[in-house]
């Protein structure tokens, strides 16, 4: 047990030296709704006493742009008609919002144009497949080959929603760490963030402990003591990235599980921004 733990979150000042970076920002995430932009918008500003209190520099979030990788049909023929809705939170919020767009491998022709108007072309930085549902498909399929080689040629990240789940999978879509780190060794040149750590974390920290180029994100399941000492012990500290997975998720369960880890401030500073800022490698305002 850290002997320096004390209730509640650290100073403003303290997590501003921290400088946060987000790797994984869900507003509006599964269901963004037929109205567009403005139900992203509302779930950004519902989150915003959160960002503000945790001293947040950078968020990461994961637009739909009409691949069919939401259930609501409104909403993506909105998407494919009027494509620049997908920017309008980033010109509300240009010096806080990142942009990683969501890919259908079911669809390698859409995603490659989503890739040169998005990626090649546009604001964001990389892609983030998706775990299970609408438009998602396991990432050892061979759909995935050309979409990786053409991310890796524009230096873009790339984000793998990843779980493991005792009994089987969720869905037929659904990926693991385990097959993450099959598709990482095709293309070692890439960068990976493997999700969640596989929910399951000792088990996902240990199918990617042997792939370099993955890194592991550390939302979307509850605080347990030993995670992060583990991922520093196993993968180094700087094959982790924050995610708050707000607003879905607390900001005291998230940041908890870094900055109350018995480990180095510098190693938490790593983990908490300058990982995530290492691993992009485009422009950022």
């Amino acid at each position: 047990m850290n002997s320096s733990l004390r209730p509640g979150l650290p100073s403003p000042e303290q997590l501003k030296r921290y400088h946060i970076w987000d790797s994984y920002f869900t507003p509006a995430y599964s269901h963004p709704g037929s109205d567009g932009s403005i139900g992203l918008i509302a779930d950004i500003e519902r989150a915003m006493p959160a960002v503000k209190k945790g001293e947040f520099e950078k968020l990461c979030y994961f637009p739909h742009v009409g691949l069919g990788t939401t259930s609501d049909a409104d909403f993506e023929k909105l998407v494919r008609s009027r494509p620049n809705i997908t920017l309008k939170a980033m010109e509300r919020w240009p010096h806080l919002l990142l942009g990683m767009i969501q890919l259908n491998a079911n669809d390698v022709p859409a995603s490659m144009d989503a890739l040169n108007r998005w990626l090649r072309d546009g604001p964001m930085l990389g892609v983030y497949f998706r775990g299970g549902g609408v438009g998602s498909l396991t990432c050892t399929h061979p759909n995935f080959h050309p979409l990786i080689e053409r991310i890796t040629e524009l230096r873009g990240v790339i984000m793998q929603h990843t779980w493991f789940v005792t009994g089987g999978k969720q869905s037929p879509g659904a990926s693991t760490p385990s097959e993450l780190a099959e598709l990482a060794a095709r293309f070692p040149e890439q960068k990976f963030v493997c999700a969640h750590a596989g929910g399951e974390w000792q088990r996902g920290i240990r199918a990617v402990q042997g792939s370099p180029n993955i890194l592991v994100e550390t939302s979307g399941f509850d605080a347990s003591a030993g995670f992060i000492e583990m991922a520093v012990r196993e993968l180094g500290a700087e094959r982790i990235v924050f995610g708050s997975h707000l607003p879905s998720r607390s900001l005291g369960t998230e940041l908890s599980k870094v900055i109350t880890a018995d480990i180095s401030e510098a190693d938490k500073r790593l983990i908490l921004g300058q990982n995530f800022r290492s691993l992009i490698q485009r422009p950022v305002q």
